[in-house]
């Protein structure tokens, strides 16, 4: 450089052997997943009022009362056969029922923890109990969907990820309801499976062997899948922490526990039908624990048709069909007891949801805790 020039560069020239500055990075847009969760998305009112909810609660109703109507002459003493169901048993319906509660919430603690995210068992458990009500009120299993967003509301996860570990837990509960309800029938049917329970038994084998393909399929080829095809990547984006909350939700050292705790969660389905069709005290209903189990797992497998609330009338029916084909109860008396065990299941999730739905901060972002462990987003 020559002396009297300045030191600068002149506006008008580049000096090309200096050193390119650094361009200072754009902060990239937020993808959905990680957009804030506004209370007002999560309005469950909003939910209610939609021309398709109100449609999917009305049919099952009406299609209820055509049933009630049609059979008015058999079902006239189910309010008699209610009003006599025994108290005591009715409780210890009720009780194992909401035991299972606490259950839920802490396989949903581990299978998160698995993914990175640290929450208390009673956070976990209040957000499946407001999940149920939002299940038991809206067609399509959206309260899984709430769930989420309540978890990320509250926590500000990924959502995404916490879609795997639902997922997952989906899966868990899918393959015990089969291995659960068929070893319940073997033992139930010992003497040789109706036709119809047949049926069920290669329903469920097919249904554990889809689960088991799909889920080779996401490990080793979802992602190279998705990058073979013209994927926004977005989507990729999304698929990856889907990914990760399911395949990081389960260790092989945890499963054991995870299993153990999927257990126990259907056992107290099978013993709350139990104790419901012990509360009446009929003397030609006989099917036993491994009936109830069976007859619970089958009610509980349609509680996933989308097509209304809780599987209402779907549900229902089942039930009433398994206790009047396959172990001869009289329609009264299976009537009654679909009946009873609805109420526990599914209104009382309505009452006591509803009331903890008014007095939770957690539908309002207002649950927060302090984490022990902030969830990595990626």
């Amino acid at each position: 450089m020559e002396d009297g020039q300045p030191t600068g560069v002149a506006s008008d020239q580049m000096d090309l052997t200096a050193p390119t500055p650094a361009i200072p990075a754009v902060p990239a847009k937020p993808a959905d997943d990680d957009a804030p969760v506004r209370p007002e998305q999560l309005s469950i009112r909003r939910r209610l009022l939609q021309p398709r909810t109100i449609l999917s609660i009305t049919v099952p109703l009406v299609i209820i009362a055509i049933f009630f109507w049609l059979n008015g002459d058999r079902l006239v003493e189910v309010p008699k056969l209610l009003l006599q169901a025994d108290p005591r048993y009715v409780a210890l319906a009720f009780g194992i029922f909401y035991l299972g509660f606490p259950l839920r919430g802490y396989r949903w603690k581990l299978l998160l923890r698995g993914t990175g995210v640290d929450v208390s068992t009673r956070d976990s458990t209040e957000i499946i109990f407001l999940s149920w009500l939002v299940n038991c009120i809206v067609p399509a299993k959206l309260g899984d969907v709430y769930r989420a967003y309540l978890l990320k509301l509250n926590r500000d996860v990924s959502l995404s990820r916490t879609f795997g570990t639902v997922f997952m837990e989906r899966v868990l509960d899918v393959i015990a309801i089969a291995v659960l309800g068929m070893a319940a029938g073997f033992w139930s049917f010992r003497s040789g499976l109706p036709p119809e329970i047949q049926v069920v038994f290669l329903i469920g084998v097919i249904v554990v062997g889809v689960l088991a393909v799909g889920l080779l399929t996401m490990r080793n080829f979802g992602r190279r899948i998705l990058n073979a095809l013209p994927t926004p990547h977005q989507v990729l984006d999304l698929y990856n922490r889907f990914e990760e909350g399911v395949f990081g939700a389960v260790a092989l050292r945890g499963l054991p526990l995870l299993l153990f705790l999927t257990g126990l969660i259907w056992a107290t389905e099978g013993l709350r039908l139990y104790f419901v069709i012990a509360s009446f005290g009929f003397d030609d209903v006989s099917i036993g624990l491994s009936g109830a189990v069976f007859v619970a797992l089958i009610g509980s497998l349609l509680t996933a048709v989308p097509l209304s609330p809780a599987g209402l009338g779907i549900a229902d029916a089942g039930i009433v069909f398994v206790l009047t084909v396959a172990y001869g109860v009289p329609l009264p008396e299976a009537t009654a007891i679909a009946l009873l065990d609805r109420v526990i299941s599914v209104f009382s999730i309505i009452l006591f949801g509803s009331i903890a739905h008014a007095i939770s901060g957690k539908p309002r972002g207002e649950g927060r805790a302090a984490p022990k462990q902030q969830a990595a987003e990626a």
